[in-house]
């Protein structure tokens, strides 16, 4: 078991030291039960926010601040996607480029 030094507010330290105690536990059992609440995907209910957690703490899932108004419309973004694949190579192509012979 690994041992922790922690630098922190004093008036935080008092707060921990105080709630740890109501809950009837160590400063060091709340601490280590609060570190893994807050970091443990598997205390999710469900798996989708599992895998959102997970992806969240690898620094792979983007969340916007502002809630997405509409989808665009598909005509468009069939559009678009026609001109992406006539400007240059397919993403294909510079997947297979890049992996090199085989």
């Amino acid at each position: 078991m690994a041992q922790v030094s922690w630098r922190a507010p004093e008036e935080l330290v008092k707060r921990v030291q105080l709630t740890a105690k109501q809950q009837g536990m160590s400063m060091n059992e709340y601490v280590t039960k609060v570190l893994d609440a807050a970091t443990n995907p598997d205390l999710a209910e469900d798996a989708t926010t599992r895998t959102r957690e997970r992806l969240r703490r690898a620094g792979l899932l983007w969340e916007s601040s502002q809630p997405v108004a509409h989808r665009p419309d598909p005509k468009l973004v069939e559009e678009a996607g026609r001109k992406a694949a006539s400007v240059g190579p397919l993403m294909s192509d510079l997947v297979s480029e890049g992996r090199g012979p085989r």
